[in-house]
């Protein structure tokens, strides 16, 4: 998935460097003609680097690009995402387009948000409803049957690789993914956070993958309308506890980047209601802290919540870059557009650089308070009130 990175001027192999020829090939590409050159050379040595775990390999490529050359970087990035979550696949003497795909979730609650094993039925009746109003009449689907979060996605290109492989697999022979749970790390607690709904669908070689590509009168916005009342409900018993928002099935990565920029005002909504439903307050009592948080350049928002007509800081939420944004992309006007959409009437933006800074104890991070200062966010006593911290 297309990154922030950290420079690298390490030495690096034969293969990583032929990646960034290739790349760098495609970026400067004249044509369309000689796109499908360069975009054949690197499909098939990634194909091979990713049959071979070479991980390093990939990154090392991505690395050294993204310091010397911007577009042959996303371009390389472009096409590693691209055979990572999907193939062609032959199964009894026919060819099969896979794709592995992903459904977000979104969701907040008081108490922990579940991740877990699926039950077998509710896993055929989400199968059930992607099929009939997500995925084309051609796909067969199989479902890992599992809620994963965050923490427990694929670490790697070569890990996504392999799960597109397994389901791949699964959806051809009409059967359902068993994982090794052993091996998923923890699930961190936020307040509010995502989760997401992994599978691949299997289809003839050309045909098409979703509904909306072979179908003149249906649209994106149609399948998620259908998606959200048929299968929204099948979510409910998994998600006990939680206000949730789905969103549409897609394409692995894409649908990953969808989730994370979806996450974010979602996050903020979730953290105002959270805040008048647990202090027992309108929105108008409270007051919103935004501060900028500098590494070696701006890498995020922190918002604080606090009383209006006091100092404290109770709550707090990250609104971290995502993709091309910077110190010139107007993201605090769409914060605070947010904020005062969500009934807050008071909005405080400090212009100054706060140090990218947590808790050295807790390792908490620290939201800006109205004196410009860095502080723990602090919920104030309440009765059977869980602490939690907004993701």
């Amino acid at each position: 998935m297309k990154r922030n990175r950290p420079s690298s001027r390490k030495r690096i192999s034969a293969d990583a460097t032929e990646l960034g020829r290739l790349a760098t090939g495609l970026a400067e590409s004249g044509g369309k003609l000689e796109d499908l050159f360069w975009e054949k050379e690197l499909a098939e040595l990634i194909d091979k680097l990713l049959h071979d775990g070479a991980e390093d390999d990939l990154n090392a490529s991505l690395d050294r690009l993204f310091d010397s050359h911007a577009a042959a970087h996303d371009s390389l990035a472009d096409i590693i995402e691209s055979r990572a979550e999907s193939s062609v696949l032959s199964h009894q003497g026919q060819d099969f387009d896979i794709l592995l795909f992903n459904v977000p979730v979104l969701a907040w609650s008081r108490f922990s948000i579940p991740a877990g094993t699926i039950p077998r039925s509710t896993l055929q009746t989400l199968k059930v409803h992607l099929g009939a109003h997500v995925f084309s009449a051609h796909a067969q689907l199989a479902l890992a049957d599992y809620l994963y979060s965050p923490d427990q996605l694929p670490r790697s290109f070569v890990d996504t690789w392999q799960l597109m492989r397994d389901l791949g697999g699964a959806a051809l022979g009409k059967e359902a993914l068993k994982l090794d749970l052993s091996t998923l790390p923890e699930t961190n607690q936020f307040l509010s956070d995502t989760r997401y709904l992994i599978g691949a669908i299997a289809v003839p070689h050309g045909m098409p993958l979703f509904r909306w590509n072979e179908s003149k009168t249906c649209t994106r916005e149609s399948a998620l309308k259908e998606w959200v009342k048929q299968g929204g409900p099948c979510l409910e018993p998994l998600l006990t506890g939680c206000a949730f928002q789905t969103l549409l099935a897609d394409a692995y990565h894409a649908a990953c980047r969808t989730a994370d920029m979806a996450s974010r005002p979602y996050s903020l909504r979730a953290s105002v209601t959270f805040l008048q439903t647990t202090l027992g307050q309108p929105a108008e009592a409270l007051r919103a802290v935004i501060g900028g948080f500098h590494d070696k350049r701006l890498e995020e928002y922190r918002i604080g919540f606090g009383p209006r007509d006091g100092d404290t800081i109770y709550h707090g939420v990250i609104w971290p870059l995502l993709g091309a944004e910077d110190e010139t992309t107007d993201v605090v006007g769409e914060v605070e557009s947010l904020l005062r959409e969500s009934g807050l009437k008071e909005v405080l933006v400090h212009s100054q650089q706060f140090p990218f800074e947590f808790c050295d104890d807790c390792g908490a991070p620290l939201y800006p308070n109205i004196e410009g200062e860095p502080v723990h966010a602090e919920m104030p006593e309440q009765n059977n009130t869980p602490s939690q911290t907004l993701h």
